[in-house]
């Protein structure tokens, strides 16, 4: 039986095809294969990501901490493993990027998990460490932040612009070029450290590489209306601290 011929009765309210349950298990169980193939090209890349080669770490990074200045090997934390979140806030921002909040909202519950497995985590941003901790305040975030306003470190991972650059029209961003120009973008990356203290760069991904970091996304993904996309990606996306407390499962434009 093919997809098309399962479609029955379109329901009244969404427009949206309702079939008996043995048709719908026929649709599904079409889909579970897709889903699958989906499941092991996901373990395909996750193992050619793994098998990436590495480069040396060769510049001496500076940070701003809540404690003082700290270096790149600081921030590992006793671990092999750091994960950098580049989150977007330069300095002088009121606050930081409502994207990069989204994903940081889900950093602190995941944490407490994978930083059981050699793993540290750490936000950098070119924003003052007052900005930053008066920002993380507000959200009520725990993880580690610090600022790389005195450091070449967000312009050597793609993700801080020069005002030439971005007077340009153009700036270099997730391995090509693009003309959505602006001074900051977002990124991760992640870094080793072997027992001889030498670290690594291992692996940076930016723009849509970062949904895999979205769970509430995921979530989005499961549900008939999908991320709520209709004027424009994230339109409905605010601090959450600023949804309204009577918004309705309409008020994300795509009724």
């Amino acid at each position: 039986m093919s997809y098309e011929s399962t479609i029955g009765v379109n329901d009244p309210v969404t427009g949206h095809a309702v079939v008996s349950h043995a048709d719908w298990i026929a649709s599904r169980k079409k889909l579970l294969e897709k889903e699958k193939e989906y499941t092991r090209l996901g373990d395909e890349l996750n193992e050619a990501r793994r098998a990436l080669p590495w480069e040396k770490v060769e510049k001496n990074y500076v940070f701003d901490g809540p404690d003082g200045k700290v270096t790149l090997a600081d921030l590992f934390e006793g671990k092999r493993q750091l994960v950098v979140y580049h989150f977007m806030y330069a300095p002088g921002w009121d606050e930081g990027c409502v994207g990069c909040s989204h994903l940081a909202d889900q950093v602190d519950g995941s944490r407490r998990h994978f930083e059981q497995v050699d793993v540290s985590f750490v936000a950098i941003s070119r924003g003052t460490l007052p900005e930053l901790e008066a920002f993380k305040k507000r959200m009520g975030w725990t993880f580690d932040w610090v600022s790389s306003g005195g450091s070449d470190f967000n312009y050597d991972h793609g993700v801080s612009f020069t005002p030439e650059q971005v007077a340009s029209g153009k700036i270099p961003y997730n391995y090509g070029t693009t003309e959505q120009v602006y001074d900051e973008l977002p990124g991760v990356s992640v870094f080793y450290k072997d027992e001889d203290g030498t670290i690594f760069h291992t692996y940076s991904s930016y723009g849509r590489g970062l949904d895999i970091l979205l769970g509430s996304h995921h979530y989005l993904d499961l549900t008939p209306k999908g991320r709520c996309d209709g004027e424009g990606f994230g339109s409905w996306l605010r601090f959450h601290d600023q949804y309204e407390k009577t918004a309705t499962a309409s008020c994300c434009g795509c009724k």
